[in-house]
């Protein structure tokens, strides 16, 4: 791994740029129980929680064909009442800035949808990346390479040239079959080129820590 080629970090949202497990267990655990259903399992998490949200409800819903009533309640129910949840990562402001400060593109690829923007404006961020790229701006989403791919595109950058931080499998898919470099963070059994703890190993890796 070339570190002086590296010239945009590429975050997830989702355990990554935000520790959104409480909320996102709250949300479709809200879902469910208006179908009258159990809360969701440890296993069934894991999967939401990488999932766009009309994966989720195919998964979380697999025995019945109309969806219909699901996403009405959905929508109904809306996830704006549960970002006060979310907690934003540790060093995460300070590796924004430092990334800016040496010229670095700073993206997001992230297989939420609509939610996104509300989420970083309510946590001041949606002036801090250069582009971000949700499920509904591609055709496919993670796994699937589309969403680095789009950023790459737009701005001329090399696959070895982008460094993306995720935290699940389809991140570290969607970068293999990028090609670009991966950091798994605070998922060390995932592979990847960098295993990172905390916002200072990204830092320390790219040497811009102070």
């Amino acid at each position: 791994m070339n570190i002086s080629k590296i010239k945009a970090v590429v975050f997830d949202c989702d355990g990554v740029l935000f520790d959104t497990a409480l909320a996102n267990r709250k949300f479709y655990d809200e879902v469910l129980a208006h179908f009258d259903r159990p809360s969701l399992t440890d296993e069934q998490f894991l999967q939401v929680h990488m999932m766009t949200v009309a994966n989720a409800v195919s998964y979380l819903f697999a025995d019945i064909t109309d969806y219909d009533p699901v996403f009405h309640c959905l929508k109904q129910i809306g996830y704006q009442k549960f970002i006060p949840y979310m907690k934003m990562e540790d060093g995460l402001a300070e590796l924004l800035t430092d990334l800016a400060a040496h010229g670095y593109i700073r993206a997001v690829a992230t297989n939420r949808t609509d939610t996104m923007q509300k989420v970083l404006e309510d946590y001041s961020l949606d002036d801090k990346f250069e582009m971000v790229v949700t499920a509904a701006d591609v055709d496919n989403p993670k796994p699937h390479p589309e969403q680095l791919e789009k950023i790459m595109a737009r701005f001329s950058l090399h696959p070895d040239q982008v460094l993306f931080i995720g935290d699940s499998i389809y991140d570290q898919q969607a970068a293999r079959a990028a090609g670009t470099f991966f950091a798994a963070f605070k998922k060390p059994g995932l592979e990847a080129d960098i295993h990172a703890r905390a916002m200072q190993d990204i830092s320390q890796v790219l040497q811009i820590n102070k």
